[in-house]
């Protein structure tokens, strides 16, 4: 595909992850008393624009990654469910605006992220209310970044927890039944997904030893990772990813709770407004985000 009509399509498909995702919470304003800020956040490639909704001082502070595949989403695009998720726990959420490919291809997103947390986590004395801890999210590609980031940090002592929303670990080339049985039934495709997965990564060969930035299972066994929460749904190509994820974690001694979603399509928990399955999720992951409260003296 020439570099016009990349460009051409990556536009069509933000423009159109817009408009689909902002018509569910058309009619919703989840936590619309939420103090919100702005702000740029230091990285080496820059800034990145971060948007921090406030919650309580004994609460972990959640640094979130929106999903996209690394070529669409955006602070907007995710703005409901962060104010949701944010109400819901009561915890601090920042939301981070890494940037995106074809723009901006691997490892951009993962830098990004990488820095932003670290700043983050280096900050948290001057932030939103937060009990000193950090605690990552992220559906889909944010659930990539989730690990990625983490597994980079695992000797940081102030992250406390990981959070993936059907996450996706494993290139389309390991040949995971689900991109087979899941290819078309719900809004991500198996078409869409290795196009996410070709825009970011360009002409870097799924091979090559620098992509286990990317596939995180290649430079870390999980041993150390953090207490985490996965979450997969059944009408998604990611599917078997995310439940492969939590067994070898499990098998690592990782504390994984893994809850699958029956009914559920990818997209279900941040994109598709407060249906049940997103009301589900956000008591399953308050209730997870428990374990990471400290009293106030």
């Amino acid at each position: 595909m020439s570099t016009f009509l990349e460009r051409l399509k990556t536009l069509l498909f933000r423009w159109i992850y817009r408009i689909t995702t902002a018509r569910p919470w058309r009619d919703h304003s989840p936590g619309a008393d939420l103090k919100i800020s702005n702000l740029q956040i230091p990285t080496r490639a820059g800034q990145v624009a971060a948007r921090m909704y406030h919650g309580d001082a004994d609460r972990p502070l959640i640094v979130y990654f929106h999903g996209g595949g690394w070529v669409i989403g955006d602070l907007n695009t995710h703005d409901p469910f962060a104010r949701a998720m944010s109400a819901a726990s009561k915890c601090t959420l920042m939301s981070i605006d890494y940037r995106l490919a074809p723009e901006h291809r691997f490892p951009a997103a993962h830098e990004d992220c990488l820095d932003a947390t670290n700043w983050i986590a280096g900050n948290l004395n001057t932030l939103a209310p937060n009990n000193g801890t950090v605690v990552l999210a992220g559906d889909s590609a944010g659930g990539n970044l989730v690990a990625c980031t983490a597994a980079s940090i695992l000797g940081e002592p102030r992250l406390a927890g990981a959070l993936m929303i059907y996450p996706t670990t494993e290139h389309y080339l390991a040949n995971l039944p689900s991109y087979v049985t899941q290819a078309k039934t719900g809004p991500l495709t198996s078409a869409i997904m290795r196009w996410f997965y070709d825009t970011y990564l360009g002409d870097t060969a799924p091979a090559d030893p620098s992509t286990k930035t990317v596939f995180v299972g290649r430079r870390c066994d999980y041993t150390s990772f953090p207490p985490s929460l996965i979450v997969t749904a059944e009408r998604d190509p990611l599917k078997d990813d995310g439940k492969r994820l939590a067994i070898v974690m499990r098998q690592a001694g990782v504390e994984v709770t893994y809850q699958h979603f029956e009914r559920e399509a990818h997209d279900f928990v941040a994109m598709s407004g407060p249906s049940r399955g997103h009301q589900e999720f956000l008591a399953l992951a308050t209730d997870w985000l428990e374990a990471f409260r400290t009293p106030i003296r």
